[in-house]
């Protein structure tokens, strides 16, 4: 029984990590995928994406060191932006597009990427799936480093899948370091 038990805890976990996936890679670039359900509706998902980023995104993957810094601000030209101490700060990428509740499309390089000639557009696709949502990340990025941009595809993917996680995570339990009890 125990066995049993231990099986079906780990198959809850397969699809997730079934999902994440880097699509392609080469010297100018890479391109990130990854999917999951989050047990909420759109509107509540695309709430915590958007306006509570600082309670689930990791402080580690941050310049401050806080998560709480950080803001998206949803309107084409917005910002994902981090305050920094002493007046300073950092522009990850510029919003797009904004379809609340559907979609939000931001261009810029994500933390450490921002030192190389390169950019990338991070599209977040939520679908409605039942009372659920459907969440796909794509981080599509291009441009140059001498060493070759595909050797920062498997750690952005793992930062992103961490993240995406963490928003599931926060959205179904409140706390972005808790997954929530498979039914």
């Amino acid at each position: 029984m125990r066995t049993r038990l231990a099986l079906l805890i780990l198959l809850s976990f397969v699809p997730a990590l079934l999902n994440a996936e880097v699509v392609d890679q080469a010297p100018n670039g890479f391109t990130i995928r990854n999917a999951m359900v989050i047990r909420a509706a759109p509107e509540v998902v695309y709430s915590a994406l958007v306006h509570n980023v600082g309670d689930w995104w990791s402080s580690q993957h941050t310049f401050s060191n806080d998560s709480h810094r950080l803001s998206i601000d949803d309107k084409v030209m917005g910002c994902f932006c981090e305050k920094l101490p002493d007046g300073g700060g950092v522009r990850f990428a510029e919003i797009i597009t904004v379809m609340p509740n559907k979609m939000l499309v931001m261009k810029g390089a994500l933390g450490p990427l921002q030192k190389f000639g390169d950019t990338g557009t991070l599209t977040l696709v939520l679908q409605p799936l039942n009372k659920d949502t459907r969440v796909q990340l794509i981080y599509a990025v291009g441009g140059y480093l001498p060493d070759g941009l595909n050797t920062w595809a498997a750690p952005v993917d793992k930062v992103l899948t961490e993240q995406l996680t963490r928003l599931k995570n926060y959205v179904e339990t409140g706390n972005p370091e808790r997954a929530a009890k498979q039914p």
